[in-house]
């Protein structure tokens, strides 16, 4: 590393005394490559940045990533193709990467086999209006270990009524069930909890016992457990719910309505 007087010294002999590069480094005892490293770097300061093609789009991804701050960059992405935006989605994302740096979180990596684990979470969505009525919206996230599936449902509250049927109408979407279902320390899953003792709800009990799983929980502050379900809610509330309004007609479905047959009685241990 050379000081600045040095470098005052390189830049004042070339383009003032117009020395070659050689002579240069001959006279102040320097390599040859240093010297020109010091005169590329004074070029490349100079420069004046390239324009891209990103550039009109900038003040929208700006102001978009500052009211979302953990917006998908694919979402981002394909909201600036609807505004005529050529760039891939590689391109976006890099320039998304330049205006929020993103840090990354480390989680624990499970490893399962298919079909043995799903990871379970309620997750808050705000409010909705309905009527004159301001309702908190939440939504049930199940999400298979192995394989990243993942099943959502939203709910008006996190009762444990909703909480079973979110199981039931799971199940359903998956025509099958887990060998065991993990969870963090939430009231509708675990009753009391007593370092490694676990007494887990009733109701949930009665709904395993139905479906033939076991329910698990995670250590205490040790969110990183369910890695899987976290990552699932991060992709719904950036990439699938920000930056959308979603507006209905339809009456609420009763619970079990999809249901056929015999499995319409399931429902009746989230009654």
């Amino acid at each position: 590393m050379i000081d600045l007087e040095t470098v005052a010294r390189i830049r004042q002999l070339y383009y003032g005394e117009h020395w070659r590069v050689g002579t240069i480094a001959a006279e102040l005892g320097l390599h040859h490559a240093t010297v020109e490293r010091v005169l590329r770097d004074e070029t490349q300061a100079k420069r004046a940045p390239r324009p891209s093609r990103f550039d009109p789009y900038v003040g929208f991804a700006r102001e978009l990533l500052e009211r979302y701050p953990r917006l998908r960059a694919t979402r981002l992405w394909q909201m600036l193709r609807e505004r005529g935006c050529d760039l891939s989605v590689r391109q976006v994302r890099d320039k998304v990467r330049q205006l929020r740096p993103a840090p990354r979180e480390a989680f624990l990596v499970r490893r399962v086999f298919p079909a043995e684990e799903a990871q379970v979470d309620w997750a808050s969505f705000g409010y909705v209006t309905i009527g004159a009525a301001r309702r908190a919206l939440s939504a049930f996230v199940l999400t298979l270990t192995y394989s990243r599936w993942i099943f959502l449902r939203f709910f008006l509250d996190q009762s444990l009524e909703n909480f079973l049927r979110g199981h039931v109408y799971a199940f359903a979407d998956l025509r099958g069930c887990l060998r065991h279902l993990l969870y963090d320390n939430l009231r509708s899953a675990v009753s009391q909890r007593h370092g490694d003792a676990v007494r887990f709800n009733t109701r949930l009990l009665e709904l395993a016992s139905h479906y033939h799983f076991a329910p698990r929980a995670c250590a205490p502050a040790r969110g990183s457990e369910k890695g899987a379900v976290e990552r699932s809610v991060r992709y719904i509330r950036d990439s699938f719910f920000a930056a959308r309004s979603f507006t209905t007609n339809r009456r609420p479905e009763p619970p079990g309505a999809r249901l056929a047959g015999r499995d319409r009685r399931r429902t009746a241990l989230g009654r």
